[in-house]
């Protein structure tokens, strides 16, 4: 009996931490705007970076930021040195992409990498070769979506990457779904 008594308040201080922390969490959360002037999260990236602006209206290819989609399993993230190469001429028009802007300047001059979050993963015993994708010329929007058309930050993967999901695509196009090939 006294144990109960003792194990109740801990779990009720334990609920209370917890939801404590996850509303510390939500009022920490950063925003930015981006081009368009609405309220970008930013909550995850250091930096809010419009693919609407850069694959959209500008027309980036997505293999000149993600440079090593074509040879090799990872698509690559930009090194500074990418955004820097652009930015060090094209400094933003509104001051919330001057501010945007202003902290890729900074990564630069300290000469540290932007500490980009990785926004699409699949599981740790699956491989998926971007290089094979890419030789096969399947469009980087049949699995990451339109990105030219998303307004603000990728906080979260526009397509569930589930193993039935691929299995369709494989069998939709008709090539191998031999387990080995992205089980290895």
């Amino acid at each position: 009996m006294t144990k109960r008594w003792i194990l109740l308040p801990a779990a009720g201080a334990i609920a209370l931490l917890t939801l404590a922390l996850v509303q510390a969490r939500g009022s920490s959360q950063d925003e930015a705007t981006d081009v368009a002037g609405t309220v970008a999260s930013t909550t995850i990236q250091p930096i809010a970076f419009p693919h609407s602006v850069h694959a959209g209206q500008d027309r980036i290819d997505c293999q000149y930021c993600h440079f090593s989609a074509e040879r090799s399993v990872a698509a690559g993230i930009p090194p500074v040195a990418t955004c820097w190469g652009c930015h060090q001429v094209i400094r933003g028009t509104t001051e919330p992409q001057q501010a945007e802007i202003a902290k890729v300047v900074g990564y630069w001059e300290r000469q540290e990498a932007i500490p980009w979050v990785r926004v699409y993963k699949v599981s740790d015993h699956v491989k998926f070769p971007h290089m094979r994708h890419v030789a096969a010329q399947v469009d980087c929007t049949e699995c990451h979506g339109d990105v030219a058309e998303t307004p603000g930050v990728i906080e979260k993967p526009v397509q569930k990457l589930s193993m039935g999901w691929c299995v369709s695509c494989h069998k939709e196009r008709e090539v191998s779904r031999d387990c080995s090939k992205c089980h290895y």
